[in-house]
């Protein structure tokens, strides 16, 4: 028959130190700014995927706009006004 008091200890455990690192990431990050500052120009976000070896993968570069405004427009239908 299988112990499982040694499982039960060692999940338990694992669960209480990801509890503890959330709380304290939460804690940590809680006045800190999110986003970024709005302005003219673009971000260029690097989205290259290498999957490691002789080779393979793929890469690509994506611009969104710094404006909120023109960020916004992006996702509006071109026959809408």
């Amino acid at each position: 028959m299988t112990n499982w008091l040694p499982i039960v200890l060692i999940s338990a455990a694992i669960l209480a130190v990801l509890a503890v690192r959330a709380f304290v990431v939460v804690r940590r990050e809680r006045d800190a700014p999110r986003g970024s500052l709005p302005g003219k120009g673009h971000h260029v976000i690097d989205a290259s995927y290498f999957s490691g070896g002789g080779g393979g993968g793929q890469s690509g570069e994506f611009r969104v706009p710094r404006d909120p405004q023109e960020y916004a427009r992006a996702f509006v239908p071109k026959h809408k006004d």
